[in-house]
Parts: structure tokens; sequence; C-alpha cells
């Protein structure tokens, strides 16, 4: 789950090495942020990696000390080299078990696509991991032009349009992220997505002080979705609100 990040990192790294050496002192500052928000980024990656890693080793000990045998995951191939041993192998694009059944990344059959349908479908596999990884790194700008290229690959692509909406809400794009927010609930039968783009439609009216409005929506996000806590959260906001209101997008749901 986490291989879209890093790639996404490594692509923000390379570039900023090529530019790096020929930036202006404008330009060196702005790369300087990038490269000090991918080194937060992994500082707590291993971090939270070597508490797991302690944890494990804790637990690994105490089956030891009651005589239990290995649980699943625990055990290794014959003759593996520890470095082998503590790493997992690297996962192609397509996964086997689609290969093996004849798909293709977007779930077409490989029998049944040309070379035209397999592009178009590795394609959008592409441009929705490197967004998903822009969006993680809170790089909204490059995210949305990662996510336009994919809904405009497919068009009807729910989670396409829905993490690009959301992009357009985190950059304060406040009509483009109406509009595909607008399309969404439309169509989706998603109860979460649905709710999603309910609580920011509501948010966008919010924004636009049309308070009334903004509630009739975050009601409907809470009736499609009565597990997703943000819209009741939201409509406490704006009753609330003395000049100043605390929404919640909901992106941390993606």
């Amino acid at each position: 789950m986490f291989k879209h990040v890093f790639a996404t990192m490594q692509d923000i790294l390379q570039d900023i090495i090529i530019h790096y050496p020929h930036a202006n002192d404008t330009e060196r500052q702005r790369l300087d942020e990038q490269l000090a928000k991918l080194k937060q980024f992994s500082d707590q990656f291993i971090e939270e990696w070597l508490q797991f890693e302690e944890k494990m080793a804790d637990f690994r000990e105490l089956k030891q000390e009651f005589g239990y045998g290995p649980a699943a995951g625990d055990s290794q191939p014959a003759g593996a080299s520890p470095k082998e041993q503590a790493y997992p192998k690297i996962v192609s694009e397509v996964p086997l078990a689609a290969q093996q059944a004849g798909l293709s990344p977007a779930g077409i059959g490989l029998a049944e696509a040309d070379d035209g349908e397999w592009e178009a479908a590795a394609g959008f596999h592409r441009s929705m991991s490197k967004g998903q990884g822009y969006f993680k790194l809170l790089m909204f700008r490059e995210a949305a032009a990662h996510f336009e290229d994919a809904v405009h690959r497919s068009p009807e692509n729910n989670q396409a349009r829905l993490f690009l909406g959301m992009s357009f809400m985190h950059l304060q794009e406040w009509h483009e992220a109406q509009r595909h927010f607008q399309l969404l609930v439309e169509i989706t039968e998603h109860p979460r997505w649905r709710a999603l783009g309910l609580n920011a439609l509501g948010c966008i009216q919010a924004v636009r002080m049309n308070l009334e409005q903004a509630a009739v929506y975050f009601e409907k996000a809470h009736q499609a979705d009565p597990n997703f806590t943000d819209p009741l959260a939201n409509m406490q906001s704006c009753a609330k609100h003395a000049g100043q209101l605390s929404l919640y997008f909901g992106s941390g749901q993606l």
C-alpha cells in the first residue's frame, strides 16, 4: 500500500537533484522546502516502523517462552539469506493473480484488450498512483494534475473524481471542487463516497456563508453514511460559529 507513496518520493527527489544545481535563490528555497517534507515523512515512517518491529520482536520472544510454534508469516524458506528473510519481494505493477486471471490493471480481460486498451489502463494506473503519492505528501497542486489525467483517461471512475475533487478542496478552488462533487453524488452508489461528496458540497456552501444550504448537505451526508462523523461536526460548527468556521473536508477517509 506504500508503493505509490515511495515511488512518488523517488520522483520528487530525482527532480530536486536535477534542478538544484541550476536553481536561483527563490527556486532553491522551494526545492529545500520539498526536501524537508520528504525528510519529515521518511523520518516519521522509519520511527513508526521501528516501533512496530520492536513490538513484533517482543511478541516472538513471548511465543518462544510459552512454547508456541511459529505463527503465519513467521516461517522462512529454507536457505534464505538474512537479507532475503528481512525484506519483502518487490511486487510487479500488475499482480500475479491478475495476470493468471487474464486481467489488466483496470480489470480489462487481456484476451479481449488490444495494445491501446492495455496502455490506457496502465496510464490510468500510473496517474492514480502518482496522484495518491502527492496527495499523501500534501502536495495538492501536483496531485490534482495527475488525478485530472486519470479522470480524462477514465471519466466513469468515481474514485479518481473523488480524489480530484478533494485536491481542489485543499487548494480552495471551490468552483472546480463543486463541479466534480456534484457529478460524483449523482452517479456513485458507494455510501461513503456519496457521503464524502455531500459533505464537501456542504463545506463549500459554508465557506460561502450559505449556512442553511450547508446544513442540508451535511444532513444528507450523515444519512448516506451514519458512521461518517465529519458532517455532524460541521453542522455543529455552522450552528455555533462566531465569524469563523472549523470545517472537516473528510480527506482523512481517503
